[in-house]
């Protein structure tokens, strides 16, 4: 077990207390699910089905649930409706692992990769600039040297954000006039953090997706410029999506993922919802493993992604 491996109790608090919303309803729906019935028959199968819908899980991912649920019951003969918490937890966890879903350890980068580039995507609104700040906070305090580039220049309030959660973590940020060229901020930006020997070097990006052609070539460019500092970089595409939409989130994750090559997605504003089950939809349909997700307001309600944990606080497990 690596030094940031292990979780501790205040993080699993943080974890509890962000998923609380959908844990209640989750836990409300299934005792409804299994009411009046001893075990798993074809009617609790029917009933977690809709459970796991209308929990945002998605339609695709709950039938392979249920598929997996429906197998153990007929292999295992005879399973009783107090397992199923167990069963879910076990099968769920199972298709994260399958869907790339490797747990990581606290906010670290390969060692060999310096500066590590991140380039962070996302529509407006998600909480983009706001996980750009809480993910620089956490490199910070994980003694990295961190840089920031503010390559969203057709939003002042974008730069401005920026700025002030680069002053908040005390982080330089490197930004130019309103509407300049995305990818020369992004040249920049990597070229003073080559120069300063930074560790970590997150780049923001525009929101806009009423063009997909547009977003797509802005987006290739600012990849190319980069490799002209740092020739392997961008390291990591990180999407960011508002797990507060529910399904919209997968739209977005779908128009994201034709435009640029994603590797990584950041699920963030899971406290303010009953929605916490797009986490395994969209990890399941897009095969993109979730390395962060945004449990609160504050600065330190950012966490890595650990499947064992979210499953095993998503639905009960003390």
């Amino acid at each position: 077990m690596g030094i940031f491996s292990f979780f501790s109790k205040e993080k699993k608090e943080t974890l509890d207390k962000g998923l609380s919303k959908t844990k209640e309803s989750v836990f409300d729906k299934l005792t409804r699910a299994v009411a009046g019935k001893s075990k798993i028959d074809d009617e609790v199968l029917d009933n977690l089905e809709e459970v796991l819908i209308t929990s945002d899980v998605g339609v695709e991912t709950t039938l392979k649930i249920i598929k997996r649920i429906e197998e153990r019951a007929q292999r295992d003969k005879y399973v009783n409706t107090q397992e199923l918490n167990s069963i879910l937890r076990d099968e769920i966890a199972s298709l994260l692992t399958e869907n790339n879903n490797v747990d990581n350890e606290d906010f670290s980068t390969p060692e060999s990769l310096k500066p590590y580039v991140i380039m962070v995507v996302g529509v407006n609104g998600v909480g983009k600039t706001t996980t750009i700040g809480k993910l620089a906070y956490q490199f910070k305090k994980a003694g990295k040297k961190v840089y920031l580039g503010a390559a969203d220049t057709f939003r002042a309030a974008a730069v401005e954000q920026l700025d002030i959660w680069g002053g908040r973590v005390g982080v330089p940020v490197i930004k130019q006039k309103m509407g300049a060229d995305p990818a020369s901020v992004a040249f920049d930006t990597l070229s003073s953090a080559v120069a300063n020997d930074a560790d970590v070097v997150i780049i923001d990006t525009a929101g806009r997706l009423h063009n997909k052609i547009n977003l797509m070539n802005e987006l290739t460019k600012i990849k190319n410029v980069m490799k002209k500092v740092v020739p392997d970089a961008p390291h990591e595409v990180l999407l960011v999506l508002d797990g507060s939409t529910g399904q919209n989130a997968f739209e977005q994750a779908k128009q994201f993922t034709l435009a640029t090559e994603v590797t990584a997605m950041a699920i963030t504003k899971l406290d303010g919802t009953a929605k916490g089950g797009v986490v395994i939809g969209i990890s399941d349909q897009f095969k993109i493993p979730v390395k962060y997700i945004g449990l609160g307001e504050g600065i330190e309600d950012m966490q890595v992604f650990r499947k064992k944990e979210f499953v095993d606080s998503l639905f009960g497990k003390n």
